[in-house]
């Protein structure tokens, strides 16, 4: 029960993660994996691919295939509305943070 809770809750973590680091640059799935590890998040492959394809269906990341090595890899940056909902997350979390610090 409590893994199904937490799980819930990170999933926004996850998505706030996913659009800071597209804001910055260009992502792909198996580098946001990574990146997503060394920040405690072990998901899979299976659970973060449908998290991007639902933002992206949101309006929030706009996806650009690239051919690399012969095979296509597809690239996530933010929109215009992705950078928005990127900095009320932010204003949100700060404020939260402020308040259970202690």
């Amino acid at each position: 029960m409590e893994d199904k809770v937490l799980r819930k809750l990170f999933l926004g973590f996850i998505q706030i993660h996913i659009l800071h680091h597209a804001k910055e640059h260009p992502i792909f799935g198996v580098w946001m994996l990574e990146e997503l590890k060394e920040h405690g998040y072990n998901i899979s492959a299976g659970t973060l691919y449908p998290i991007l394809h639902s933002m992206e269906a949101d309006g929030l990341l706009i996806k650009e295939e690239r051919n690399v090595e012969g095979k296509i890899r597809k690239y996530y940056t933010t929109t215009e509305k992705g950078n928005m909902v990127l900095n009320e997350a932010k204003n949100k979390a700060y404020e939260l943070f402020k308040e259970i610090q202690d």
